[in-house]
């Protein structure tokens, strides 16, 4: 939307405004939560170990760091009985493919009990609070209501099929629900299991360098620098200054990729002059091993001035740090001061997963303030939700090319439009798992996958959990070119679609 909006010059109303950046944030609140316990969690928590856990002692520990109600030693004893039943029946389910009792976990009993009981928790709070994308967008994760111009959710206080008093009410009451959760359970979850795990602030640094894109405008004007969640670049780690982005410096390599630019593999094209030919004939996919000196990716390598950038959760709370955020500098003063640890351990992996967990909470919290500025709007009488004025293409400009930006929740998005007779002559995104997973490029720099595993120890190279902790922590989109091979070329992993 905020390409062809950008190419087109439409700024759209209020509320539109608004009503995206609740269901960009309440997608932030439940994709990270779901991200730390049911995507990365594991690489930390040891399952199995949970059997030996003393509930008592497990109550305890829960309590010292929370009041989340859920606490008491019945409590866990019940899931305790839970896990050891599935055990017991050789039905691990979800649990089944990990390397339980794996050297590298670190956690006592007690403290994978209590992740475990959480673990199950957020599988039903997560249905729960998404709600209110579903009010919003009417489908999850993939809204349906998005138009250029604005948005398609009705606004009628009268209709009880549209936004009104009671659906703001419902979804203020999700809010307070996710932001309940965020602060007296995960927080206090995060900051648990890291304690355990210090010696991953050494670990996982990357390339060092760090794009984002901003999100959650303040106004309505198409790729406004007015935003919540700051726009920059952050270059060598050095956080005294904040560069400013240039969408015209963004460009992609396939040096390394199974693709082929026209003018040959050595050049960078920008998005705007983007291809993605795919003339490879032979068995699919086009490998027997890896060979980083050859192609040996589906991924292009964006590069920005020639760089390669870290993006997501990370680099958004690196250049809000940066750039002054008080919210976001007193959380991140706070972990890390709970934390025992200094500024330096934030380009890690345990600071990717730290940041992360920092901006669910600055998000979630911001929620209800977007909600109420939305039911001030439809108090005022103003209900307008989509600008229509430049719907008709016959109104367009012959060609036109635009941009949009948006800070996915794993990063970096953007979309790059050429309009020509009222028709789309060329589209390209770069998405943020293509910044983070890029294969090498013309001059042979590693993508921040790759740097971020250089000098990773790694005890067992057939149970490789620490190379999982770095890659799950950059949050790796699952449909965004996923292999898992050996050095021997040996598969580890096949998903079949059907």
């Amino acid at each position: 939307m905020r390409g062809v909006e950008n190419a087109l010059g439409i700024t759209i109303p209020d509320n539109a405004r608004l009503i995206r950046n609740l269901i960009t944030g309440i997608q932030y609140v439940q994709d990270h939560v779901i991200h730390f316990y049911h995507l990365h969690a594991l690489d930390w928590v040891d399952i199995v170990s949970a059997l030996k856990a003393d509930p008592k002692k497990t109550a305890a520990l829960a309590q010292s760091i929370s009041d989340w109600p859920l606490s008491s030693t019945d409590y866990f004893r019940g899931v305790q009985s839970k896990l050891k039943a599935f055990v017991e029946a050789g039905q691990l389910g979800i649990f089944a493919n990990a390397y339980w009792g794996h050297p590298a976990y670190q956690l006592p009993p007690e403290a994978n009990l209590m992740a475990v009981a959480h673990y199950l928790e957020a599988l039903d709070w997560q249905r729960d609070v998404i709600k209110i994308h579903a009010i919003l967008g009417s489908k999850n994760p993939h809204a349906q209501t998005y138009l250029v111009g604005g948005m398609a959710t009705a606004i009628d206080p009268n209709s009880e099929n549209a936004l009104n008093a009671g659906s703001l009410a419902h979804m203020q009451k999700l809010a307070r629900k996710a932001k309940e959760f965020v602060e007296k359970v995960y927080i206090p979850d995060l900051l648990a299991v890291a304690s355990f795990y210090k010696e991953w602030a050494g670990y996982g640094e990357g390339v060092g360098n760090y794009l984002a894109y901003g999100e959650f405008p303040n106004d309505n004007i198409s790729n406004t620098d007015n935003l919540f969640l700051p726009r920059g670049i952050i270059m060598g780690k050095d956080l005294s200054k904040v560069h400013p982005v240039q969408q015209e410096k963004i460009a992609e390599y396939v040096t390394h990729s199974w693709y082929e630019y026209d003018e040959g593999d050595g050049v960078a094209k920008h998005p705007w002059e983007g291809q993605t030919n795919y003339r490879y004939t032979g068995p699919k996919p086009p490998y027997k091993f890896l060979d980083t000196s050859k192609k040996y990716s589906w991924l292009k390598a964006p590069r920005y001035d020639g760089m390669p950038m870290e993006v997501g959760p990370l680099a958004r709370m690196l250049v809000a740090y940066a750039s002054g955020h008080k919210r976001v500098r007193e959380l991140v003063h706070l972990v890390l001061g709970k934390l025992g640890v200094g500024p330096e351990a934030l380009f890690s992996t345990l600071g990717r997963t730290a940041a992360r967990g920092i901006e669910t909470l600055v998000v979630a919290e911001q929620l209800p303030v977007w909600l109420g500025q939305l039911a001030d709007n439809i108090k005022r009488g103003d209900l307008r939700i989509h600008d229509s004025s430049r719907w008709d293409p016959k109104d367009w400009p012959r060609e036109a090319k635009g941009y949009g930006w948006h800070e996915a929740p794993r990063g970096a998005l953007g979309h790059w439009v050429r309009i020509k007779d009222g028709k789309i002559v060329n589209y390209q995104c770069v998405v943020p798992s293509t910044w983070n997973g890029s294969p090498r490029d013309a001059k042979g720099q590693r993508g921040p996958y790759e740097a971020a595993l250089l000098g990773t120890p790694v005890r067992d190279p057939e149970k490789p959990v620490e190379i999982l902790r770095t890659i799950h922590s950059f949050d790796p989109c699952m449909a965004c070119a996923v292999h898992v091979l050996d050095a021997q070329g040996r598969e580890y992993v096949r998903i079949k679609v059907v």
